[in-house]
């Protein structure tokens, strides 16, 4: 809110943590510019304008979609290098086996092994939105053959080997060493990383950037005992935080992030925010209007 009343001091501000937001707040403001739908909210009170600053809005259209007379647009910051360098560590731990070294030098034991190199393996980038292209240049500089998969089958970004439509997906899996997920929370992702796609992986590592609905988080114990997956990094999960009952906190090839792989800069939300709101005032529909039914 400082960054905004610097940028653009001719506005009025109310500003609340997330939580504290009233309802007397909604009936006050004409915009509301948040990640997530407020706990007060049964109503948006006289709001008329709805930015997310999160590039996923699934919380603004799920349970109970944002009533449609309410324009929603979301953040154009690209989440993409961060979460990169996010899939990019995890993927050198596994491959280094920083956990098991880790746990010896704990323990005082000499613990040689051999290690492969990441270079000459495949990754599965499920999602070639702007985030999964950018995962998918850092791992292609590393020497990783990137195979693509999306909703239509169609991406012509350099980095792609190949690109497939979704229902290609359990014939993919069982080639790919990594298998990284980038998708939206819509009614196509949910549940499509499922047991039944599980099975037919032969040891690869699931990295979830996206959203915790597009796994079968149940099924993951057992496609981890069974060594369908070698092992699983990640950033979203089906209820955030992570349940303390979960046994994905306590198996020893999982590794938890508690949502942080791709953050919300000051700078992004304001930025994002006045860019749409230039373009209103300019009498002009803002690029980032939210598609309601594709989700994004």
């Amino acid at each position: 809110m400082a960054r905004l009343r610097h940028l653009r001091p001719d506005l009025e501000y109310r500003g609340a943590k997330f939580a504290g937001v009233t309802p007397a707040d909604l009936l006050w403001g004409d915009v509301y510019v948040g990640f997530r739908r407020p706990p007060a909210a049964s109503s948006m009170g006289n709001v008329r304008w709805v930015h997310c600053t999160g590039a996923g809005v699934d919380s603004w259209l799920s349970p109970v979609e944002l009533d449609r007379n309410i324009l929603l647009t979301r953040t154009p910051e690209s989440f993409g290098p961060a979460i990169a360098e996010w899939a990019v560590t995890r993927i050198f731990a596994f491959q280094q086996g920083l956990g098991e070294l880790a746990d010896a030098q704990r323990d005082g034991r000499w613990a040689p092994r051999d290690i492969a190199q990441v270079a000459g393996t495949r990754a599965l980038m499920v999602g070639t939105g702007d985030i999964g292209r950018t995962v998918a240049s850092r791992l292609a500089a590393l020497g990783v053959e990137i195979i693509g998969v999306s909703r239509t089958g169609n991406c012509d970004h350099p980095a792609f080997a190949a690109v497939h439509p979704v229902s290609a997906l359990p014939d993919l899996v069982g080639e790919a060493q990594w298998i990284v997920l980038t998708l939206p929370d819509t009614p196509q992702t949910r549940g499509l990383f499922s047991r039944a796609v599980m099975q037919k992986c032969r040891g690869a590592v699931l990295l979830n950037a996206g959203r915790g609905s597009a796994v079968d988080e149940a099924a993951l114990p057992e496609a981890l005992d069974n060594w369908w997956l070698r092992g699983a990094a990640l950033d979203v999960f089906q209820v955030e935080p992570l349940p303390d009952s979960s046994p994905l906190w306590r198996h020893p090839r999982v590794m938890v992030s508690p949502h942080i792989s791709g953050l919300t800069t000051i700078e992004g939300a304001t930025d994002g925010f006045l860019e749409c709101l230039t373009s209103l005032e300019q009498g002009q529909v803002p690029s980032w209007v939210v598609d309601r039914t594709r989700g994004y």
